[in-house]
């Protein structure tokens, strides 16, 4: 027995072979990049997701069914988890900087203008709105997720982040078709390398979340979680509101106002 209420984690190999896998599929990458060969990143993209799949494996064991994760751990988890969104909020930052910068001031270079001579912008009224209003859906559907769970009630719960799921997939579906559809390219001058950075990240933190929550959906049926422990799912929902957060302002300024 522990006189103290944090958890010592066992000796583990996963952090070694992640860091092994992220080198690979960096230098798999330069090498598709430069050279038109993938392999390499195929293997890092291999070894990466088998880390993944077995780390989180672990860490459910010792939350779930060793009982590990105690009221001090969870609070530090959710701690961790806040630094990390706010690590995602300066990333994004990043990007709206420079849209802004280049904006507010058009260069000489794209005609003193914004949108730069010669690109044709989206009608933000089309699927832009559309996707805002399935984020802002999903959005409702996962609080909706979060207090079912506090009321003891999991089949709700279920339902509610199948929802989810289906908005966030229904999302990813539009975008790629708005991407197949849009005519200019993220070569096309600083608003198409802004716009495609922005909306691109976006995208893939999407897809990342939903299957975050589909991977909790499933933790969630097999009774993983309780109404006082349940970070896993916290966690998930405070990522798709920031999800939710980013897209409204990508919207409102690179859909809208840069158009």
């Amino acid at each position: 027995m522990n006189n103290h209420p944090f958890h010592l984690v066992d000796k583990s190999p996963w952090p070694l072979t992640s860091s092994m896998g992220l080198m690979t599929l960096t230098s798999g990458t330069v090498l598709w990049f430069y050279k038109s060969n993938y392999n390499l990143m195929l293997i890092g993209s291999l070894v990466i997701l088998m880390t993944m799949f077995q780390w989180w494996r672990d860490i459910i064991r010792e939350s779930t069914f060793q009982g590990k994760h105690t009221q001090k751990v969870m609070l530090s988890m959710k701690w961790g988890m806040m630094m990390f969104i706010i690590s995602e909020v300066m990333f994004f930052l990043s990007f709206f900087w420079a849209f802004f910068h280049s904006s507010l001031s058009p260069s000489i270079e794209i005609g003193l203008q914004w949108p730069p001579y010669g690109i044709k912008t989206f009608n933000p009224m089309n699927i832009p709105m559309l996707n805002t209003m399935i984020l802002l859906a999903s959005g409702v559907s996962m609080t909706w997720a979060h207090n079912s769970i506090l009321n003891k009630n999991f089949s709700q719960a279920m339902k509610s982040m199948l929802i989810t799921v289906m908005l966030g997939m229904y999302f990813s579906i539009l975008q790629v078709y708005e991407y197949i559809e849009s005519p200019f390219c993220i070569s096309d001058s600083i608003f198409g390398s802004t716009f495609f950075m922005g909306t691109g990240f976006h995208g893939l933190h999407v897809i990342i979340g939903t299957t975050f929550i589909v991977v909790i959906l499933l933790r969630t049926k097999n009774l993983h979680f309780s109404k006082h422990h349940h970070i896993g799912f916290e966690a998930s929902a405070w990522y798709w509101h920031f999800v939710d957060v980013v897209w409204l302002f990508l919207y409102i300024t690179m859909y809208w106002w840069g158009s």
